[in-house]
């Protein structure tokens, strides 16, 4: 019985280990890689109908009372871009931050993935708990850095066509 305890302990360790190791790896990685690939108006990244402007995030999720808890781990890299608030409405910092929300989402979405890689060293049933805590720790992330997105969107919108300063 001891040493079945000590293996669970050793899996548990390795599987936070593992975690760690992706999470940060992934978002160290997507930090280096340059702005021009992140088009917020491309195919993965644009607003679709069924968002509604943002309003389905709103309405389903209650997205605007959560979203402020979850942190933002830009402020752990050093080329890393904070997103938790808009800093400033011009056109310039605005469009940075559009770029910012796909390269988050991006990562999210990669990390999302890794959770296969659980099934190699764990049980099933550990497997399927390890693809729960990845959807349970990104899908949230991906869902505020979409409705922030078209938030982004709309008043960048504005700001280009004169309608704020």
């Amino acid at each position: 019985m001891p040493e079945e305890l000590l293996m669970i302990g050793r899996l548990v360790i390795v599987n936070i280990l593992a975690w760690l190791v992706i999470h940060l790896g992934v978002a160290g990685l997507g930090t280096q890689l340059a702005p021009t690939r992140f088009d917020s108006a491309g195919w993965l990244f644009r607003g679709r109908r069924w968002e509604r402007g943002g309003r389905l995030y709103e309405e389903v999720f209650a997205i605007k009372v959560w979203k402020h808890i979850l942190p933002d781990g830009a402020a752990l890299f050093k080329q890393g871009f904070r997103k938790k608030r808009i800093r400033d409405h011009g056109a310039v910092y605005l469009s940075r931050f559009l770029i910012e929300t796909c390269r988050s989402e991006v990562v999210h979405w990669i990390v999302l993935g890794f959770s296969l890689v659980f099934f190699v060293w764990n049980s099933w049933g550990v497997g399927m708990v390890m693809v729960a805590y990845g959807m349970v720790a990104n899908l949230p992330c991906i869902l505020v850095q979409r409705y922030n997105r078209l938030r982004l969107t709309a008043i960048l919108n504005r700001t280009r066509s004169g309608a704020l300063p």
